[in-house]
């Protein structure tokens, strides 16, 4: 059966106990590090850090999302018509973006599997209280950012619905002048908004009925011991794998 793509994996492996903001931060200088030295070390120091936190949170298989055949079509069409416009570095050039997109992704798709969702709105505005001093409105934006998160499997897993439900039903013949014959995908994204509002309304009465937003950055969110210690590994390994894509540039 396939995991939804989009939703925490129950697990007690060392990468479900990291505090959410540690994940994030290694996420980011991931992001950071890939974006001011995109080279191949760089990437394959992102890869290497992949395959360890799947390994370390025991990830099934089930998990591992299986794109169609159009969209690794399109990610080669993407590299043939760089090498042909550009020549060979633009080519690469264009390997290496993809790739970099698709590690950064993976990354953060492993985070929504190995933490809960409650934990992230507490862990973004812990992040970002040093802004509390510009007075900027951080509980807000944390607070907007986990409802995001936790409203996109829902609206993925409605767009499924609803474009299951309009190939089952039935269709008529052009000539007929009855209503189905004339659906279209614009019928499915009407649809899919007025799906999006039910829903929308329903989740604000639910978390005005537990105590509005300020409960959902209240959870208490600190890092550990062992966040430290991952951290600090991490640092290390980040200093080593820029060294050597200084020495490789």
């Amino acid at each position: 059966m396939q995991i939804p793509m989009l939703r925490e994996i129950p697990g007690d492996s060392p990468v479900h106990r990291l505090w959410a903001g540690s994940k994030l931060i290694i996420i980011f200088v991931l992001g950071l590090m890939t974006w001011v030295l995109p080279s191949w070390p760089g990437l394959g120091f992102v890869a290497v850090c992949l395959v360890v936190f799947v390994l370390v949170a025991k990830i099934p298989l089930g998990a591992l999302p299986r794109p169609p055949w159009w969209f690794w079509g399109l990610m080669a069409l993407t590299v043939v018509w760089s090498w042909i416009a550009r020549g060979s570095d633009g080519g690469i050039t264009a390997l290496r973006g993809v790739l970099l997109g698709l590690l950064v992704v993976s990354m953060s798709v492993l985070v929504i599997w190995t933490t809960p969702m409650a934990e992230l709105a507490p862990a973004l505005a812990r992040l970002m209280s040093p802004l509390r001093i510009l007075r900027l409105p951080v509980d807000e934006w944390a607070v907007t950012i986990a409802l995001a998160l936790r409203g996109l499997p829902l609206l993925v897993e409605e767009m499924r619905l609803l474009w299951a439900a309009h190939r089952l039903r039935p269709r008529s013949s052009s000539d007929s002048g009855h209503p189905s014959a004339e659906l279209s995908v614009l019928d499915i994204i009407v649809a899919a908004m007025s799906s999006a509002m039910r829903r929308s309304s329903e989740m604000a009465e639910a978390i005005t009925a537990r105590g509005g937003t300020g409960r959902l950055t209240a959870y208490p969110s600190r890092p550990g011991r062992v966040d430290a210690v991952v951290l600090t590994v991490f640092a290390v390994a980040c200093a080593g794998a820029v060294t050597v894509s200084v020495i490789y540039l």
